[in-house]
């Protein structure tokens, strides 16, 4: 009966027994048919026919609402059971921002491996863009990201925390010795900021337009590059996670990041497809926002 609720429902969103036909691959005599032995099934009229059009009854509209629900749990019970009977070739798909530098992404795939050493952790990182773009595309599961759009009803969006923006500095720049640093006071001096060749130019405008940032721009692949840029005293990164980590480099320094005197603030957040939440994503996401309330 699945299969014919779901024929039902194709018919009914394309308002078409010839276009649902075809969506479902079937001859729409087929998909008449199927519709009609549904009906039988159930010993009530779920379409008024008059010529080639159709309407939904009462109990049409009725069933076509809660079938919706049921095949929807229907499909999510199907793959969590194959996930389960397939433990062996289990993954999860996670991607972070390239430019975070807390631990807390770190310390939560370690307590992960530990809990389920059987699912495989993928792992993949890059700027804002291009890890939107990966989930959007379905290459990864679940994403760290910052938010920089309005929160989406397509995705899971889970609050981690709200931190201050900072920047890191060569200690041996005159600005090291500063509690907070303006966006006016780096005009001066490059901003140095982690981006593949294709999303320079995305990066660029959000600092420029959103954060307010006036000079010169340098692009590193990745953090260790850009940090090698910093201390070699190129410029400055802005830099996602917060003040110092234990064991920070001696040489370069975090200034907190204000405008007009108040500190910058950024959300970062867990992001994952509404109709993707799977038993280890939100395991993960748990676990993940665990580490963000120690």
């Amino acid at each position: 009966m699945i299969k014919q609720i779901k024929y039902f429902q194709a018919v009914v969103s394309h308002k078409s027994f010839t276009d649902a036909a075809e969506e479902c691959f079937i001859s729409q005599s087929a998909m008449s048919q199927q519709i009609q032995a549904l009906e039988r099934g159930l010993g009530v009229k779920l379409l008024d026919r008059k010529n080639r059009k159709f309407s939904l009854t009462p109990a049409g509209e009725y069933f076509y609402k809660k079938s919706l629900v049921i095949t929807a749990d229907y499909d999510r019970l199907c793959s969590e059971t194959v996930r389960i009977a397939n433990k062996d070739n289990a993954e999860l798909r996670i991607g972070y921002l390239k430019c975070y530098g807390g631990q807390e992404f770190r310390l939560a795939v370690a307590e992960f491996s530990e809990k389920y050493p059987d699912v495989s952790v993928h792992i993949i990182n890059g700027n804002h863009e291009y890890l939107y773009d990966a989930l959007r595309n379905g290459r990864v599961d679940l994403i760290l990201n910052d938010q920089r759009r309005a929160f989406s009803d397509e995705y899971v969006n889970l609050i981690l925390t709200a931190k201050e923006c900072y920047i890191e500095i060569a200690a041996r720049n005159p600005l090291a010795s500063l509690e907070s640093v303006e966006t006016e006071d780096l005009k001066n001096i490059p901003c140095i900021l982690t981006a593949s060749s294709e999303q320079q130019e995305n990066e660029k405008t959000y600092y420029q337009e959103v954060v307010g940032i006036k000079g010169e721009f340098i692009f590193a692949e990745n953090l260790e590059e850009a940090r090698t840029l910093v201390i070699s005293g190129k410029g400055f990164m802005p830099i996602e996670g917060g003040e110092n980590e234990s064991g920070f480099a001696a040489n370069l320094r975090r200034i907190l990041f204000t405008r007009n005197g108040k500190a910058m603030k950024r959300n970062y957040c867990a992001f994952w497809k509404a109709d993707n939440s799977g038993y280890y994503i939100e395991d993960f996401a748990d676990i993940l926002k665990s580490k963000f309330s120690n």
